[in-house]
Parts: structure tokens; C-alpha cells; sequence
């Protein structure tokens, strides 16, 4: 009688203990569901990084070697010029009526006064720059991001965000120029395209070798900033009390950001 007892009480040790391993193991696995696709993303966040370093990377770096810094701001004001135009009509699909009328006072002054934005003008004005898109005034009129993705080429995004982009596409004039302008037109918008990544990658030099240095899981480290700046942008860095404040200019710029 007591051997069969310890033979039952075996079978159901090495039972539980079974139980308790796959369990463990699934725990182990849980899917996040703020990230239910990680294997895609990590392997489109992989392909990314390949055509960053073999691409992106060295055309930034032969830029800023071979272009004065003088030059280089004024790039980077003619493009940043551009975006505010869909900033102001962001700024009115939000309601933001008051910061609408700023804005379209900087384009204005800018693109007379700045040379097509090539001075920045309405900053010694005390007209300084927002940060508007079409993904914000999308989570400003309530729809959900939806799970993080990334994208191949574009890299950090949501669902909402492909709508975003979209909808920033349909806001910005060169789309129409190069669909409307003829083939000689249509190249030079490509080329101002190209300029203008360049000159974003640039200013993102110092950015990616922070993130080289000092992650453990660039991954990782990637989702959290973008989600973190993306939740700062849509609520007007009015974060909640209990989520730790985030600063999305916050030394990571090789050059000095827009304001």
C-alpha cells in the first residue's frame, strides 16, 4: 500500500512540476500586447539598421563633412518651412486656432522676409516652431494608435501612424509638384526629397550613436522613445503626474535642433 502511495505521489510531483515548467515557459513568452508583432518589427527594425549603416549613414556623414554648417541651417530651414504649412493645417484640424495664426505668420514672414525659409526669420520674432502632424490630430480626436509597428524604410510607427503619413503626404506641396509638375520638376522634387533626408539623417548623427553606446536592446530602446515622444507630441508635453516627463530634443542633436 505505501509503495503505490509514493508511486501516485511521484506521478503527481513529476505532474505538477511539468504543469509548472510549461506554464513558467508561456509566462516566459507572453505576447506584449502593446507589441504583438516583435518579430516582425525586430526583423524589419534589423533591415532598417542595414540600410541606415550601408546608405543613410555615409551619405549624412560625406554631407556634413563636405557642407558648412551655414549652409546646412539653411537646408534645414527651407524644409522645415514647408512643414509649416501642414503644422497650421494640423494646428486647425485641432482646434488650436490661436496657434494656427502664428504659424501661418511664420511661413508667411519666412518665406518673404527668410528668402523661402532659407533665414529664419520669425524665430528673432518670437514666432517659434511647433511640432504638428496628421498622427497627432488623429490621437487628439481619439483614435487609438493601435500596436507598435515598424515599417520598413520609415522605421517607428502605428497603424494610426500609416494614416498619419498619408494624411501628411496629401499636406505637403511637393507631392503635388511631382505629380503635377512634368518630368523635369517631378526630379527636381525627388532631388529636394533626397536633400531632405539627408539633412534630417544628419542632424540625427549624434542621436544614433547615443543609442549605439548606451542601449542594451537598440529595440527596446527605440519603441520606448518613439511611443514616450509620440504620447509628449499629442498631449502638448502635458504628460500625466505619474509617467515620467520626456523631453524629445533632450541632447540629441549633433547640430542645433529646431526649436
Amino acid at each position: 500500500m505505501n509503495t503505490k502511495r509514493r508511486y501516485w505521489n511521484r506521478r503527481f510531483l513529476c505532474g505538477g512540476l511539468t504543469l509548472a515548467a510549461l506554464l513558467s515557459g508561456c509566462a516566459a513568452n507572453a505576447i506584449d500586447p502593446n507589441d504583438p508583432w516583435e518579430d516582425w518589427n525586430r526583423s524589419i527594425d534589423s533591415f532598417n539598421d542595414s540600410v541606415d549603416k550601408t546608405i543613410l549613414k555615409p551619405m549624412a556623414e560625406g554631407y556634413v563633412w563636405t557642407t558648412p554648417e551655414s549652409v546646412d541651417q539653411g537646408v534645414t530651414n527651407f524644409f522645415s518651412n514647408i512643414q509649416d504649412i501642414g503644422v497650421t493645417l494640423n494646428d486647425l484640424l485641432q482646434s488650436k486656432f490661436s496657434q494656427a495664426g502664428m504659424d501661418s505668420c511664420r511661413f508667411l514672414i519666412n518665406t518673404t522676409l527668410g528668402i523661402a525659409g532659407v533665414i529664419d526669420v520669425a524665430s528673432l520674432l518670437d514666432l517659434h516652431k511647433h511640432s504638428e502632424d496628421f498622427d497627432q490630430t488623429l490621437g487628439v480626436w481619439g483614435i487609438p494608435a493601435g500596436p507598435y509597428l515598424v515599417l520598413p524604410f520609415w522605421g517607428p510607427s502605428s497603424p494610426r501612424g500609416i494614416f498619419g503619413l498619408v494624411g501628411d503626404a496629401l499636406m505637403d506641396p511637393l507631392t503635388y509638384t511631382f505629380f503635377v509638375g512634368g518630368s523635369a520638376v517631378a526630379a527636381a522634387t525627388l532631388g529636394a526629397a533626397v536633400l531632405d533626408v539627408t539633412d534630417t539623417r544628419a542632424a540625427l548623427l549624434l542621436a544614433g550613436k547615443i543609442v549605439d553606446e548606451t542601449s542594451v536592446d537598440r529595440y527596446d530602446f527605440l519603441k520606448s522613445s518613439y511611443l514616450q515622444r509620440r504620447e509628449y507630441l499629442i498631449r502638448d508635453g502635458n504628460v500625466p503626474d505619474s509617467e515620467e516627463e520626456f523631453d524629445p530634443d533632450e541632447n540629441l542633436q549633433e547640430r542645433p535642433a529646431e526649436p
